[in-house]
């Protein structure tokens, strides 16, 4: 195929912005635009033949090569100038096997192309590349690569341009405090990219979803990059269309990726096969949190009676941190945490052995061991973790890297390997139970070493910090991590005491926005308070005992998600990625399979809108029903969130007594309800005890079932259904 034939076909792209891209490839002095003095401006030139191998094959240019396979899970890796799969930070082992159906065979017009059963890659003879679905649909095409050769030699600079469909809404790229939808974005990721400090988790993710279907992209480079993201818009009337774009320029090379097709769920679950399933906390890392924050000796006491208060007045407490995971100084100046404030918890083990006694766990916080260079930390990473563990600490949230006076430190990628060899640390030390290890930063693969933590930016404070926390958690679900937690720290802790030792007041907190903040949080995987009350006030308290009813259907959603690779937090589009309106909501989102959450993220809101997928959904506070897909107005008084929850569903919940209980929700009269849900949320992490259970009406009543091949099982234990169907 030629630059006409691949472009003319495609109405919904920018033809004449595609146009000018080809015409740029072929080395013109269009070309040479933009390089800077030292260096050579290349592009692929033409095609001058192929080897074709299992799954695809390499396809030579004049100046470059293009090597492309599909795996047997439909995984397409992209690798220019002889780029392969490995070496990877951000895979986890060797690729995966190639599709022996899948062969690279000439193409119209000079081109290439490799036809598999859930995506056809195109190859022009310039080096253009299209992915299609299997009715040649084109998904995504990407511009023939650019790339600068220092004359002295080094590596280069690379810039690829890929189009979208005008219609396609772009997802992803790490936990992102601007929003989780990329309309006009610009973003960076490793240290030193786009002028600054990236992201603490900037991740090379995208995740474009549009009518014609969803793709997922993972550029596999840990190199410091950038990326520009435009939203396409859709012509009216007689209007054309404008594609969408993506622009990423790297620092270093060459370029190499992987793509995905189908549905959210199944881009999701090829991605974490590829980087790593995520590794399943401790039971008791669901609770909830309570960090104690110093900047002097903690006072064992206070520890203590905080502890107490809780038991006293029945507000759910699992975990004490101790320290501070994004606060205290890490700088060569002032390096190793753990050495530092060593003495601050002199007899760790006496309270973590009373604590416990409570059904608490004592957790450190903070960045311990190492010095200021990755390769120190690394090598002695064991002496202090083995000792944290010795004195009683049951887990650990590292801070951030340690970074030189311009900011720079470990790559993100770094962060991966390091979190990976503190995991295996900690399992060394104490290999009765997994260790429970959170990061406040990271990249690609991160989740098979740690769970997430978002903490409260200074920048965003205020109410803008509370759509922030949910879009970086949004964000890094749709990244592969699906295990997140939130803080609400000090300055918005409700029932606080006043500033000082303990605490500074944020810019604009008020008991408002400190009750509101807790809302969202308490209905994200893990959950964080810090202060030195652990108690607040009766509406806190409500919120906190409503999340500790949600622990089990919590552990449920977790081991789905490590069994699936679907987030636990997940947008409202993500079961139906073909509506346009669901694709705009940023405001809500969907908790597991079941719950759907529409937190209250303005002050002043006594009520809110909420967009409904498909089906009914009944509001677990009133339990009265709504039919999706469509916008109602909820109730949404302080001290209580909206949530609603699917027909048909059944939630592990944990009843008076303490023990489990199940939770239906009526599935509408005539119909039947379904899903997975892990029938003991005891179970280990590798036998995670799924079962699909189905709801209906039988008469008057609602029974729920458990399918075992061709039979139905009655569900066992305390039931209680909830909704009139």
């Amino acid at each position: 195929m030629d630059d006409r034939g691949l472009v003319r076909p495609v109405q919904w792209f920018g033809s004449w912005r595609g146009r000018r891209g080809e015409l740029s490839a072929r080395g013109g002095a269009g070309a040479a635009a933009g390089a800077s003095r030292g260096e050579r401006a290349r592009t692929p030139g033409a095609a001058v033949g192929a080897e074709p191998s299992d799954g695809g094959g390499v396809v030579r240019f004049a100046r470059s090569s293009l090597r492309i396979f599909v795996t047997a899970g439909g995984a397409v890796f992209s690798g220019w100038d002889g780029a392969e799969p490995l070496p990877s930070h951000g895979l986890a082992g060797s690729p995966p096997e190639r599709d022996p159906r899948a062969v690279l065979e000439p193409d119209m017009d000079g081109g290439w192309r490799v036809v598999s059963e859930r995506v056809t890659v195109a190859v022009s003879r310039l080096g253009a590349v299209e992915f299609r679905t299997p009715g040649g649909v084109v998904l995504r095409r990407e511009l023939p690569p650019r790339w600068w050769e220092p004359v002295d030699g080094g590596p280069g600079r690379w810039l690829l341009r890929s189009e979208v469909a005008a219609d396609a809404r772009v997802f992803g790229w790490g936990g992102r405090a601007e929003g989780v939808r990329l309309r006009e974005a610009r973003l960076g990721w490793a240290d030193g990219a786009a002028g600054g400090r990236s992201p603490l988790f900037g991740m090379p993710v995208e995740l474009v979803v549009a009518d014609a279907g969803t793709h997922l992209v993972f550029h596999d480079t840990a190199r410091a990059g950038r990326v520009v993201v435009r939203e396409g818009e859709e012509g009216a009337g007689s209007g054309h269309d404008r594609s969408g774009s993506v622009e990423l320029r790297m620092e270093g090379g060459p370029l190499r990726s992987w793509l995905l097709v189908g549905g959210p769920a199944r881009v999701l679950g090829g991605f974490v096969r590829l980087t790593g399933a995520p590794v399943l906390p401790p039971a008791w890392a669901f609770g909830r949190h309570h960090r104690f924050r110093f900047e002097g000796p903690v006072a064992e006491a206070e520890v203590r009676e905080a502890v107490a208060g809780c038991s006293a007045r029945g507000v759910p407490l699992s975990a004490v941190h101790l320290g501070d995971s994004a606060a205290l100084p890490q700088t060569p100046e002032v390096s190793g945490g753990f050495a530092r404030d060593a003495g601050a918890v002199p007899d760790a083990a006496r309270l973590a052995k009373d604590l416990d006694g409570a059904g608490v766990r004592l957790v450190w916080a903070g960045a311990p061991g190492g010095g200021p260079e990755p390769a120190a930390r690394g090598q002695d990473a064991g002496v202090p973790y083995a000792e944290l563990s010795a004195r009683g600490f049951a887990g650990v949230v590292r801070g951030p890297a340690l970074r030189d006076g311009s900011g720079a430190g470990l790559a993100g990628a770094g962060v991966v390997d390091e979190a990976r060899a503190v995991r295996e640390e900690l399992q060394a030390a104490c290999p009765e139970e997994p260790p429970f290890l959170a990061a406040v930063e990271g990249w690609a693969g991160i989740q098979r070493a740690a769970a997430a933590w978002v903490a409260q930016d200074p920048v965003q404070d205020g109410w803008a910090g509370l759509r922030a926390a949910l879009s970086a958690v949004l964000g890094l679900g749709l990244c592969g991590v699906p295990f997140t937690g939130l803080d609400v720290s000090e300055a918005a802790a409700p029932g606080g005491s006043p500033p000082g030792r303990w605490r500074r007041a944020a810019p604009g907190a008020s008991p408002e926005l400190a009750l509101r903040r807790l809302e969202l949080a308490a209905f994200l995987p893990m959950l964080r308070t810090s202060g030195p009350q652990a108690v607040p006030g009766p509406d806190g308290e409500a919120v906190l005992r409503e999340r500790e009813r949600l622990v089990p259907y919590l552990l449920s959603s977790a081991r789905l998600a490590r069994w699936t690779g679907a987030p636990m937090v997940r947008p409202l589009w993500w079961e139906h990625p073909g509506d346009r309106g669901l694709r705009e909501c940023e405001d809500a989102f969907l908790l597991g399979d079941a719950l759907l959450v529409a937190p209250v993220l303005e002050p002043g809101a006594t009520r809110r809108a909420v967009r409904l997928p498909r089906g009914r959904w009944y509001s677990t506070a009133a339990a009265c029903p709504w039919e999706g897909p469509g916008e109602v107005v909820v109730e949404a008084p302080l001290g209580r969130v909206p949530v609603l929850a699917r027909a048909g569903s059944v939630l592990p919940v944990r009843g008076p007594g303490g023990g489990t209980e199940w939770e239906v929700w009526a599935p509408v009269r005539g119909r039947t309800g379904g899903g997975l849900v892990a029938r003991d949320t005891d179970g280990g992490p590798a036998d995670p005890g799924i079962g699909r259970y189905t709801t209906r009406w039988d008469g008057d009543r609602v029974v729920a079932e458990w399918r075992v091949g061709d039979e139905r099982v009655p569900v066992a234990g305390p039931l209680r259904v909830r909704g009139d169907g």
